[in-house]
């Protein structure tokens, strides 16, 4: 089954149909109709999953797609145009520029936590590229991969764009045929063997992992704003979400301050019994609620730990005074535990974030007067992403790059960076048969007074062709200057005279 629907979108690729732009905006204003006409349906599917609440579903996922699909629509013919580029002397004549181009036929392996907009989103990128792609969607978000097999084809292009439901087994099947790219969303332990099975047929890879994100709190700045935002960002999809914010790091005098204002925080959004609230979710299975439940065992929460095995629910939580080397810091959360770590100073937090995994993400809330503050702690770490003063907003932006580093992922992607992760970029040199002189200082047999022509035209700074430059340079021409004296005079005017005098010498002796 899988093998077959890989041929077919093989064969409707090669066919070409997805190459024309004009095929392109029709399939994407194709899926731009499909969010829109179909809105209930995917927020009575979430909320099957994973109980999020309607009002949710556009904020969290639906939004980010529509505006994803509209940023591709209005930009997709710059980004799809040949992109000029500096030339050498060698070269001031050519045609030299990138032509993006399509890769092939693309894997889309979603996730089950926002699994529309983790599909969706990548598939944008893939149809503005030109691409065809198999579509694999979580088997553990059923109702929404169940929905998504049965509208994708009643809106974009079958063959190039097949929908793969199942299991471990079926995407176990596809990892062994050969991609032109694999784009994955989801752990790191997976991770690994995406990019295992993609080695064998040297396919590039776009994983999009996690991590623990850090939030680090400064004393001296607004710690109630801080914890609302926080707790927002660690809470909103019952902390399953890749970039929210894995623990907090501040220091010991603050951390009671911190505790009380979560648990404010908490009673304003989510009442006096979170469970009842309709604007908190679940846990995606039974499986995930044990692996959380068993990361509290040994600690005393200090807000929530509540918790419903028959519903998947397990409250808001937060415990304080976490030892850095519990096991609770060692994995992901990818629930609703926020543990407290306490640091005595900046320098301190900067040197727990490094001595530990790369993070997808990290959050720093400092007063706005402490901009080196914010400076050092954004220079001496690094991180997939980076927000001050907020938590997950970078995700909102299309013009960044979103992705990690190290273990939390590698590529990137959202707006352009999407098309261009899916795209070749292709090194185009277009010259005529004409003016062969030129060549000659290149071809044997050599002597010193070519071979210091070549090293001086290699050499040379590359020029801008789109500037002015090259309007002096049909003048001399017109005016019947020699060819060199021609390249010489753009030389001058790309560089200045006094940075290029010495080429008159060397050319003349």
């Amino acid at each position: 089954m899988e093998r077959q629907l890989l041929q077919q979108a093989k064969e409707a690729f090669i066919s070409g149909r997805a190459r024309p732009l004009e095929f392109r905006l029709q399939q994407l204003h194709a899926l731009q109709r499909m969010i829109m006409e179909k809105e209930t349906e995917i927020s009575t599917a979430l909320k099957q999953d994973i109980s999020r609440s309607q009002y949710d579903t556009p904020l969290l996922e639906l939004i980010s797609i529509e505006n994803e699909i509209k940023l591709a629509i209005e930009k997709l013919a710059q980004w799809a145009a040949p992109r000029p580029v500096e030339k050498n002397l060698f070269t001031i004549s050519d045609e030299v520029y990138i032509q993006p181009e399509p890769l092939g036929v693309v894997l889309i392996i979603g996730a089950w936590n926002y699994p529309w907009a983790l599909t969706l989103i990548p598939l944008v990128g893939a149809i503005a590229a030109g691409n065809a792609a198999v579509v694999k969607p979580s088997e553990l978000s059923k109702c929404s991969s169940l929905l998504l097999h049965a509208l994708l084809p009643c809106y974009l292009d079958k063959d190039l764009y097949p929908v793969v439901t199942g299991g471990v087994s079926e995407t176990q099947q596809l990892l062994r045929l050969r991609f032109d790219h694999i784009f994955y969303t989801g752990s790191s332990t997976a991770g690994k063997l995406v990019m295992e099975a993609a080695a064998r047929h040297l396919t590039p890879v776009t994983l999009e992992l996690g991590g623990k994100s850090p939030c680090y709190i400064d004393k001296d700045c607004d710690v109630r704003t801080a914890c609302r935002r926080v707790t927002w960002g660690k809470f909103v999809n019952c902390g399953q979400t890749c970039i929210a914010p894995d623990y907090i790091l501040c220091e010991p005098c603050i951390q009671g301050q911190v505790v009380e204002f979560i648990r404010e925080t908490l009673l304003e959004f989510y009442g006096a019994d979170p469970k009842c609230s309709p604007d908190y979710g679940r846990i995606i299975t039974q499986q995930h609620f044990n692996r959380i439940m068993g990361l509290m065992e040994g600690y005393t929460p200090v807000v929530g730990g509540q918790s419903d095995s028959s519903q998947c629910y397990i409250a808001p939580t937060v415990l304080k005074d976490v030892p850095p080397h519990s096991r609770l810091m060692q994995e992901e959360i990818f629930g609703p535990l926020l543990p407290i770590v306490t640091v005595s100073d900046i320098e301190d937090a900067i040197n727990f974030i490094n001595e530990r995994e790369k993070p997808l993400a990290l959050y720093i809330f400092c007063s706005d007067q402490k901009t080196k503050a914010i400076k050092r702690m954004i220079e001496e770490t690094t991180s997939g992403g980076v927000t001050v003063n907020d938590v997950m907003m970078h995700y909102t932006v299309s013009s960044l790059p979103f992705g990690g580093v190290g273990q939390s992922g590698m590529g990137r992607y959202h707006g352009k960076h999407t098309f261009d992760q899916l795209s070749h970029q292709r090194a185009c040199l277009i010259r005529s048969l004409k003016m062969e002189r030129v060549n000659l200082a290149r071809y044997p047999p050599q002597d010193r007074r070519r071979a210091r022509r070549v090293r001086m035209a290699l050499r040379s700074p590359l020029i801008d062709t789109s500037k002015r430059t090259l309007i002096w340079a049909a003048v001399a021409t017109i005016l019947g200057i020699g060819l060199f004296i021609t390249l010489l005079v753009i030389l001058l005017i790309a560089a200045g005279l006094n940075c290029t005098c010495w080429y008159w010498r060397g050319f003349y002796n």
